[in-house]
């Protein structure tokens, strides 16, 4: 295999001194001598290990992974091309032509490594297996794309696909946060199978699954709102609506039972009724404006595609002088 001098490997690390070398290694193996380690603030010696396999190593500014992946691409990173997996000898290093195949073939912009696609034994425990199955489903059923396993951390992306994400997560919702943006700007996406593997003996995971879990599926929530605000206003407009239905029936079972009124539980679910139905309404709408929004956008884009074509005006139809134009 050629060797791929227009592509980086990003490595982010927090004491992963017992498998970072080998990481490192096995890319370089693999054809891929750009290799950057940003490392955490490791006290374990996982910096100079990275260093003397033959990684570039840099220490981010703060802490986190989120924060670790933005600063490595904005500010240390040139290559058109970037390869993002974990240090901690899980992902396999030769699927790395088949994570690249999409991009240089112009398939897609961003390619996602589908863990479940062949993941040895040990891999990840029957909880985490459930808890990634449902978070996937919740993130089809958000935001309408089924890319199979949005948490998996071996990712490949155009260093100019991922300056357009708006990317605020700095922890492990990072992999969340950048399949959600990438339906919201419409960026080409590729899932390839991938091999997953138990982590080393000796290797300490930096993931906690329930608090882990829970960050990610508010950062899904949350998302929502601008990518699919019928889903997020909806969702609560429901809940209310249920909830006033179900008073309602209680205040007027009692009152033809037992002929006893509540006159606070009947406020609560008036209340919540209303509630939910301006929520529900206030969703439609949102979402109505949200798909002419997306409308626009395609409009305005289709107009500086025709606008580059002819090379004679802008938007705005003003000339701009053409080669050969007096000045």
């Amino acid at each position: 295999m050629s060797d791929y001098d227009d592509v980086c490997v990003l490595l982010p690390t927090m004491d992963e001194v017992e498998t970072v070398a080998r990481v490192v290694e096995a890319f370089r193996d693999a054809g891929i001598g750009n290799v950057l380690v940003i490392d955490g603030g490791s006290g374990d010696g996982t910096r100079a290990a990275a260093r003397e396999a033959g990684a570039r190593v840099v220490v981010q500014s703060a802490h986190g992974k989120g924060q670790a992946v933005r600063e490595a691409v904005r500010d240390h990173i040139d290559a058109p091309y970037v390869v993002m997996a974990d240090a901690d000898a899980t992902y396999d290093a030769a699927d790395v032509d088949a994570m690249l195949e999409p991009l240089l073939d112009g398939e897609a912009d961003h390619v996602i490594g589908n863990r479940f696609a062949d993941m040895r034994p040990g891999a990840m425990t029957r909880l985490n297996r459930i808890g990634n199955r449902i978070i996937n489903l919740a993130f089809h059923a958000i935001h309408g794309e089924g890319y199979r396993d949005i948490l998996s951390g071996y990712r490949a992306f155009t260093r100019e696909s991922f300056l357009r994400l708006h990317l605020t997560a700095d922890g492990f919702g990072i992999e969340t946060e950048m399949a959600v943006e990438c339906v919201k700007q419409q960026i080409p996406v590729a899932v390839v199978p991938i091999t997953y593997r138990e982590r080393p003996g000796g290797s300490a995971t930096n993931l906690h699954p329930i608090r882990d879990g829970g960050v990610i599926f508010l950062e899904l929530y949350r998302k929502a709102k601008t990518n699919n605000p019928l889903f997020y206003f909806g969702s609560i407009g429901a809940v209310s609506t249920a909830a006033g239905a179900v008073m309602t029936a209680y205040v007027l079972y009692e009152w033809f039972v037992f002929r006893v009124s509540h006159e606070v539980i009947t406020v609560g679910a008036v209340g919540a009724a209303i509630l939910g139905i301006q929520l529900l309404i206030f969703g439609v709408l949102a979402d109505m404006i949200l798909s002419l929004h997306r409308e626009q956008v395609a409009r305005l884009e289709r107009a500086f595609e025709d606008r580059d074509a002819e090379g004679s005006r802008d938007v705005g139809g003003i000339e701009r002088p053409t080669e050969g134009d007096d000045d």
